[in-house]
């Protein structure tokens, strides 16, 4: 990193089409998530806690789709999945299929240094028990919001990459997958290569949008490939939403490399962002495409 002491925290509440009534409440979320992370990553916190207390208050807004707004399955019922990994020792915790924890991407930091990597449905709500994070009535986590289709339909994935002043990165995703999606279906989310990574080395990153397409083009993977070959944050943001042509669907990419530089790619009509760094003075949030250019690396 340039400085000691430079930190730097994105998050996203979803690239898709977010309705114009709430646009302000999306930026309004991820700034709210970025000051969080922000406050961490401030008093010299780790990004791995940064990144989970960033991505816990989106799980806990229910604009968002993730932990207290998820959508529901073709069951009616709400089934999330979470990762967090940190980019110093490469350590990976996911869940997958939870229905029965308020905060799941709190289970999958508790997981890292634990020797699974990814773990689904019951095994996934027994490790938390068993590691002090209290389990919830399913019906609990259902959101007014949720319950009704007309919101359901614009809601999407949560993420957040952070770098913070040792220059240790993490990268964290949280969803309640696709609106009527069937029982046990698992998106890209929790999938290491696909929906995030992150590694001192080169950088961090995480994606949303359709969870089918990222996994078979492994977007995340493509990002760090590009890091590796000298690219930008923004470039590499790029190059993976372009490798989405082969298969079509919708995505959108946070990046932020190891000098602390954003990047940003889209294929949607918005991406919901917020951003933060030691260079700021407060969060800087946007849905449209060109809110935050100034903030961004090429």
């Amino acid at each position: 990193m340039p400085e000691a002491t430079r930190w730097a925290i994105i998050v996203h509440g979803g690239a898709k089409t977010i309705d114009t009534a709430l646009h302000d409440r999306n930026r309004a979320g991820t700034a709210a998530a970025a000051e969080a992370g922000a406050a961490v990553l401030r008093a010299g916190g780790s990004a791995v806690l940064a990144a989970e207390a960033a991505v816990r208050v989106l799980e806990d807004d229910p604009v968002f789709n993730a932990g207290f707004g998820s959508v529901l399955t073709s069951d009616g019922t709400v089934e999330m999945d979470a990762a967090l990994m940190e980019g110093t020792e490469l350590t990976l915790g996911g869940v997958a299929g939870v229905r029965r924890v308020r905060n799941p991407v709190s289970v999958a930091r508790a997981m890292l240094p634990a020797r699974p990597v990814l773990l689904a449905g019951e095994g996934a709500e027994r490790f938390a028990a068993d590691n002090g994070i209290d389990l919830v009535e399913p019906e609990t986590m259902l959101s007014r919001e949720a319950l009704a289709s007309e919101n359901s339909k614009a809601h999407d994935t949560v993420g957040c990459v952070a770098i913070d002043t040792t220059g240790a990165i993490a990268a964290a995703t949280s969803t309640g997958g696709l609106p009527g999606k069937h029982p046990g279906r698992i998106g890209d989310s929790p999938v290491p290569g696909a929906g995030l990574y992150a590694d001192d080395t080169l950088g961090g990153c995480a994606f949303s949008g359709d969870g089918e397409a990222i996994l078979r083009t492994m977007l995340a993977a493509q990002v760090m490939h590009a890091l590796e070959r000298g690219g930008s944050a923004g470039e590499a943001a790029e190059h993976a939403i372009a490798r989405l042509g082969r298969v079509g669907g919708e995505a959108g990419a946070i990046v932020v490399e190891r000098s602390g530089a954003f990047g940003v790619a889209h294929n949607s009509d918005h991406f919901a962002l917020a951003l933060h760094s030691s260079g700021l003075d407060a969060p800087r949030a946007g849905v449209h495409r060109d809110e935050l250019k100034d903030f961004l690396n090429g």
